[in-house]
């Protein structure tokens, strides 16, 4: 059997095992509810997961990603509306599908269900064998797209979908999302609606607008000192989302061969590698983030290492020496 774990910690997120079990998150603030729930989805083999308010339910949602959440509908405080478009807002998060649960079979109640970004309900009392079926349903259809954003990131291409309409990020894969970070600023906004970075915004409007036109959008280059991010504008999807893939392009194995085989420093080598690719001492400094003046001490230091007084002649040896190493 698979425990439930109790409200969430401060001290940061619980340790699941995927391998075995499909992770239910349960929102009620009745405790029968949840234990009948618990106790349903526990013997189905789930491992369940419990919050009795808004507010830890988002905390909980947030550490341990659930495959699926069973969210009441009314509750004091936060009720399962805001919850529910909380949820949808976040990027990590947004993928989850939700059931909400409610004694509010009004129509008015089922629809603001829906537009929150519900995917289904349940009307209480609660009826276990019905939830069990709905949430088997769902389930298939979330696993099936975690696969595919796993295979994603597997294979190097990060994806991400990105809402032109209000310039929103909705869902991100988990390479995407570090990507973002190490190559953009940190997202804006506050933490309920987070914003796309500036950069990648007017890219997508730019190239959103040319596919729509029936250009060919064209692919959005951006460097980190060796690393390259190269990001693809895919296609958009029924909701009005459009897909980006990105992927990294490193020639970090040149860099550690050029200090190793020159005894320079991580900075001095990068300086080389981009001479090599005749990049100027003002290009260089852009992509390192540092001046025209910091570039030509860093070059000055690997002349000297090198043993020329040119940057061609350093580009040539630095050519040389490494596609020697590369031949062996």
């Amino acid at each position: 059997m698979h425990a439930a774990l109790s409200e969430p910690a401060t001290t940061g997120p619980p340790e699941l095992d995927r391998s075995t079990a499909d992770v239910v998150l349960i929102v009620d603030d009745v405790p029968d509810n949840l234990s009948v729930l618990h106790d349903a989805l526990d013997e189905s083999g789930y491992t369940v997961l419990v919050a009795t308010n808004g507010e830890s339910a988002l905390l909980r949602a947030a550490q341990a990603l659930p495959d699926i959440v069973l969210l009441d509908a009314v509750m004091p405080g936060m009720d399962g509306f805001e919850v529910a478009r909380r949820l949808k807002a976040q990027p990590e998060t947004a993928h989850i599908p939700i059931v909400f649960m409610t004694g509010l079979t009004d129509t008015e109640h089922v629809v603001a269900a829906f537009q929150a970004g519900g995917v289904d309900y349940v009307t209480k009392p609660i009826r276990a064998r019905e939830v069990l079926a709905r949430i088997a349903v769902h389930m298939q259809g979330a696993r099936q797209a975690r696969q595919a954003r796993n295979a994603l990131d597997a294979f190097g291409h990060a994806t991400l979908a990105i809402r032109v309409s209000d310039s929103r990020l909705v869902w991100q894969t988990p390479l995407a999302r570090k990507l973002l970070h190490d190559y953009f600023e940190a997202l804006a906004g506050p933490p309920e609606a987070p914003q796309v970075p500036a950069q990648l915004l007017t890219w997508v409007q730019a190239q959103a607008a040319l596919a729509e036109q029936g250009g060919i959008p064209t692919p959005l280059t951006l460097v980190n000192g060796a690393r390259q991010l190269v990001l693809t504008l895919q296609e958009r999807t029924s909701d009005e989302d459009w897909l980006i893939v990105m992927r990294e392009v490193s020639d970090t194995a040149i860099v550690d061969a050029m200090m190793s085989s020159f005894k320079l420093t991580l900075r001095e080598a990068e300086v080389l590698y981009w001479v090599v690719k005749g990049k100027t001492n003002r290009d260089i400094g852009d992509i390192l983030g540092s001046s025209p003046a910091t570039v030509k001490k860093h070059l000055e230091h690997v002349y000297t290492k090198l043993g020329v007084e040119t940057r061609t002649a350093a580009a040539g040896v630095a050519t040389s020496r490494v596609a020697q190493l590369v031949r062996r």
